[in-house]
């Protein structure tokens, strides 16, 4: 006799997915694994800044001495750190940990509710030694036990003389409501990871502007960059505290569309956002585009000033004003806000004077008159489609955890032989459960001696 093998490879590589692949998946140890090497990176990715310049990874991560004697700039791009939430590997195992949590789903929490929903009796009052909690009453009638069980709103199944109660069902969905929120969780990162962009602009006030300098985008960002529409930096201004301490940043801000025509307005300042289609503009940083001025009877001038090197001691810019039309002679101009002092040096490097905004001062015999020190605003820019996807699977997580602490409770009885066989079980708050049960027998103990207190008063009035 020949014995053929008729399996289909496909039929063979279900089986393997069934067999292996999926018990595999489902594992809690790997699904604890996953979360804790996400967990991990994620951390990672909080540490290490994120998008930033090739130079400002050389400056701060160098070969020699290299951070923990590994950690250079090389090894950090190379990995990936530097954009640790867009990078293959943190997707995949976004992918290979939701994977997990649906295998988990459909080869536990859906058979376990599937388990809870069936009900089944017991007919023979050996099968309630099994149970954590039972009893056996005498005189009790089964009778009594349907109104006690729905008034504690359980949900009772009766046949003939034997019963069925259950109630908290809702404590067996709560895991796949959690396991579903995380899941939508995982795919609201995976989405914004592929079509959200970051980038930072340094617009100089009276500027109108499109998000341009973009630092770190998906593969799929393209359509969220904007571009029917601008963005016009009205003002940017300083607010500062008596001290001369600085108080708070903010920015006017009015998004055009390319017509010019303003379509929406919004002053920002720390912690206090623009947002328009989904494109969020944050107030990060500052600094001072340039300055306005005259010279005697001239028309107002405009020159850039460019920001200085300090060592690490502040932050200062500088520009160089020709006080002559042939530039043959000129004099420094340094500024460290945008409202402080401005010094004035000579070509050599002397201090000639100091001037504010709004006042002049005389320098190589030309009146030199300060209009406006011009503020420039730096802004970054974010736009990830994934968050309104992510909040929803955190509100549904929160909804999925209280159903979770919702007590699963059974309770099955018996009329057999003039006993009553109770008995019951639940999957938490066993304490309480066991105190219910108490109560509950309680009250079918009550009806039966009533009943023999009332019968032995009988007799005796007819005695």
């Amino acid at each position: 006799m020949t014995i053929t093998n008729d399996q289909s490879p496909i039929t063979k590589l279900q089986r393997l997915f069934q067999r292996e692949l999926l018990p595999l998946l489902g594992d809690l140890r790997l699904a604890i694994l996953l979360l804790l090497a996400i967990a991990v990176f994620s951390i990672s990715g909080t540490v290490i800044e994120q998008g930033q310049s090739l130079a400002f990874y050389q400056s701060n991560y160098p070969e020699d001495p290299a951070l923990f004697g590994f950690l250079s700039w090389k090894v950090l791009l190379f990995l990936g750190l530097d954009r640790v939430y867009r990078t293959w590997w943190f997707l995949a195992l976004l992918i290979l940990f939701g994977s997990s949590l649906t295998a988990c789903t459909f080869t536990r929490q859906f058979p376990a509710l599937k388990a809870a929903r069936r009900w089944k009796f017991y007919d023979q009052p050996r099968q309630f030694e099994k149970l954590a909690l039972s009893a056996e009453l005498d005189r009790a009638m089964l009778a009594n036990l349907e109104p006690a069980l729905q008034q504690r709103r359980y949900k009772v199944f009766q046949e003939g003389v034997r019963l069925y109660a259950r109630k908290g069902i809702v404590g067996r969905i709560g895991p796949i409501v959690v396991h579903a929120s995380m899941l939508i969780i995982l795919s609201g990162a995976i989405w914004g990871a592929l079509t959200g962009f970051m980038a930072q602009e340094m617009i100089k006030s009276g500027t109108t502007f499109q998000v341009k300098n973009i630092l770190d985008a998906g593969p799929m960002a393209a359509p969220q960059v904007p571009k029917d529409w601008s963005v016009k930096v009205n003002r940017f201004w300083i607010d500062y505290t008596a001290e001369g301490s600085i108080d708070q940043f903010y920015s006017d801000l009015s998004v055009v569309d390319n017509g010019g025509k303003e379509i929406d307005r919004e002053t920002i300042y720390v912690n206090k956002p623009l947002r328009h289609r989904g494109v969020t503009f944050y107030q990060t940083d500052w600094g001072i585009a340039g300055i306005r001025f005259r010279l005697n009877n001239s028309p107002v001038l405009e020159l850039p000033m460019a920001p200085l090197e300090t060592g690490g001691k502040g932050r200062l810019w500088g520009t160089w004003i020709p006080t002559k039309p042939d530039l043959s002679q000129g004099v420094s101009l340094l500024a460290k806000d945008l409202q402080g002092t401005l010094l004035i040096y000579d070509t050599a490097g002397k201090l000639l004077t100091t001037v504010r905004a709004g006042m002049f001062a005389e320098v190589n015999g030309v009146k030199f008159f300060i209009d406006e020190i011009v503020g420039s605003t730096g802004l970054q820019i974010k736009a990830d489609p994934g968050i309104p996807i992510v909040y929803l699977g955190f509100g549904l997580l929160m909804v999925g955890v209280m159903m979770s602490y919702v007590s699963h409770s059974q309770i099955w009885a018996l009329q057999q032989d003039g006993s009553l066989y109770v008995g019951g079980r639940t999957n938490r708050a066993q304490v309480a459960f066991e105190r219910e049960m108490i109560e509950i027998l309680e009250q079918l103990k009550t009806p039966a001696i009533v009943e023999e207190v009332a019968i032995g008063s009988t007799l005796a009035k007819e005695s």
